[in-house]
């Protein structure tokens, strides 16, 4: 994972940017980059994993408000 050009986290797909963040901690854990290199990744990688929590976080919300509007449908 050479590329520094990165697509907006917010044009991924929770897929995309969950094999992005494993590859980038890949990359870190090899330890072959130089410091601005690890530096710029590890940024990245806080962002993927922002990203990930929040659109976990929705789909939680999204799902417990499926699981009420069922339990008032059935009462």
């Amino acid at each position: 994972m050479v590329n520094m050009e990165f697509k907006p986290v917010d044009e991924l797909t929770y897929e995309e940017a969950l094999g992005e963040l494993e590859e980038i901690v890949e990359e870190l854990e090899r330890g072959e980059r130089d410091l601005q290199v690890t530096l710029r990744y590890f940024e990245r990688g806080q962002e993927l994993a922002s990203y990930c929590l929040s659109l976990l976080d929705e789909a939680e919300l999204k799902v417990e408000e499926i699981i009420e509007d069922d339990e008032i449908d059935a009462a």
